[in-house]
């Protein structure tokens, strides 16, 4: 007959006790002990880390579906539902269309999800799907855009970056790179709260720091060719402009798409603005753009679902938690990695894949 682990031990222990550790008081049934309990963990730690459990179902709304910013996101998404053996939903608004977004949280409602995650681009609009979610058994939480304090609206947490910092701190990039002179500041969406606080703060920064700078907000639209044809027309009518920057990924890219065309760089003409679209990544390497803001959206759709299920696993005891997923520039002195590695993490490719590092870590 097989022995127990705790009589394997007890033959080690007898065999390999220092005559020094019995002679201190140390027995051969407390350190048989201590080493079975050791053995215990180390088969558990072999199992799979949670019992078995529903297949929850996490709905996750957005205010662009089609917008190759949420590449990377849905990655995260389907990576961790697969790790931890959920399923996942993906809908919303491909205009934001707040409208359309509040149908399709009604619709999770409806189908009874077991959690839902929604941008609150919307100050106000949410707060009602948000509480019959809530009534129903469903949890909510934010990712990506969150309605400011005091907005009424319930959700569990947010994961998200600190959008009006990110913005500030764009807004001192600015004021660093231009020095005087007027510059444009493109919003896909103006009052969205994905990007109206990243403006916010932009214009803030600017207003403190940049006395000598004037600036104009200018809407693009919630498409990239029509951010495009827009940023275009700006600067054929403001052809003095000393930089152009932007607050979401599609109007980044239509500002380094634009400051290339035009040659602007080589005029002294600055440019920079949010999210790693795989155009914006080359228009940094070649000079175009000055930087752009990596808000690392694969960990927002990862955390969301880490959130979900440790708040339904735990019965609620667990969390739920703010997350700030981050704000890092990205300039032409860093962006080689991201340019030589094309991983899901990025939204440049499907592979699933660990990436090894090269040198030492940045701080």
């Amino acid at each position: 007959m097989t022995k127990k682990i705790e009589d394997q031990v007890s033959d080690i222990v007898a065999s390999r006790l220092p005559r020094r550790a019995v002679a201190q008081g140390v027995t051969f049934g407390a350190a048989a002990a201590m080493l079975a309990a050791g053995a215990r963990t180390a088969e558990a730690a072999g199992k799979d880390p949670f019992p078995t459990h529903k297949r929850w179902k996490f709905v996750f709304v957005n205010h662009v579906t089609t917008n190759p910013f949420f590449v990377p996101t849905q990655y995260g998404i389907h990576d961790a539902c697969r790790l931890l053996g959920c399923e996942w939903q993906w809908t919303g608004s491909q205009t934001s269309n707040v409208a359309h977004m509040v149908n399709a949280m009604d619709a999770a409602i409806a189908g009874k999800a077991d959690a839902i995650a929604v941008p609150l681009v919307d100050p106000t609009a949410f707060n009602k799907p948000t509480e019959r979610a809530l009534e129903a058994g469903i949890a909510v939480f934010s990712y990506n855009a969150d309605a400011p304090a005091g907005s009424g609206n319930k959700r569990l947490a947010y994961i998200g970056q600190d959008l009006f910092l990110a913005g500030y701190q764009m807004g001192e990039k600015i004021v660093k790179l231009v020095g005087s002179g007027e510059v444009a500041l493109f919003i896909a969406t103006p009052g969205q709260l994905n990007i109206q606080p990243r403006i916010d703060g932009a214009a803030a920064a600017i207003k403190k720091l940049g006395k000598n700078i004037t600036y104009h907000e200018i809407a693009t639209g919630p498409t990239v060719n029509e951010e495009l044809s827009k940023i275009r027309a700006y600067y054929l009518g403001h052809q003095h402009v000393k930089g152009m920057f932007a607050v979401d990924a599609g109007s980044t890219q239509g500002v380094g798409e634009v400051m290339k065309q035009f040659g602007l760089a080589k005029k002294g003409v600055h440019g920079g603005g949010f999210d790693l679209l795989p155009k914006t990544l080359d228009l940094i390497n070649s000079g175009d753009l000055d930087f752009t803001i990596d808000q690392q959206p694969y960990l927002q759709g990862f955390y969301t679902v880490m959130e979900m299920f440790m708040f339904l696993a735990s019965g609620g005891l667990v969390g739920p938690a703010e997350i700030n997923t981050g704000l890092k520039f990205v300039t032409k002195g860093a962006v080689k990695p991201y340019l030589d590695t094309h991983t899901r993490y990025e939204g440049s490719s499907s592979k699933a894949q660990i990436v090894p590092r090269h040198g030492p870590i940045a701080g």
